[in-house]
């Protein structure tokens, strides 16, 4: 069986970015930088051209391609968290470097990648049987920018 390896193209940040997520998230690491051995239309010997690297135990490589394909909302990395302390410690890491806040428990990183930090009492509340629950949850996550756990309980609770 042969592995999948994310593949996230940067424009020339992709040693950065790695590094970044490294020392932000758990079962992350910097595997590998592969460098250009010699010069290249564009580019000179020792540019990296690729990382290897692991987010949450995700294996990607970040490929160093220039501005043609900046990221999107079209893909974006959702990180369940257990508590409001590991949910603001994700969002303020990607935010207070650089990253910008959107609605609903989405943000992107400085590099542009979008993430979602997702509790799960949000989720939860999102899938509960009671249709009421899940309009309460539902409004009070449509208020948010980073979600407010206490605030998604409360409004879980009616």
């Amino acid at each position: 069986m042969t592995g999948v390896t994310l593949c996230l193209w940067y424009n020339g940040t992709a040693e950065d970015a790695a590094q970044f997520y490294a020392e932000t998230f758990p079962d992350s690491h910097v595997d590998a930088v592969h460098r250009a051995p010699t010069d290249f239309p564009g580019g000179a010997a020792g540019t990296v051209l690729t990382v290897e690297f692991t987010v949450l135990g995700l294996k990607c490589i970040g490929l160093n391609g220039g501005p043609q394909f900046p990221h999107s909302e079209a893909f974006s990395f959702q990180v369940a968290t257990e508590t409001q302390e590991e949910t603001d410690r994700y969002w303020n890491a990607i935010v207070g470097n650089g990253g910008e806040e959107s609605a609903c428990g989405w943000c992107h990183d400085k590099w542009g990648l979008r993430w979602q930090i997702t509790p799960r009492q949000l989720t939860d509340g999102m899938a509960d049987p009671d249709p009421g629950v899940r309009q309460r949850v539902f409004q009070a996550m449509m208020t948010m920018r980073r979600i407010d756990i206490a605030a998604i309980e409360a409004a879980r609770q009616g």
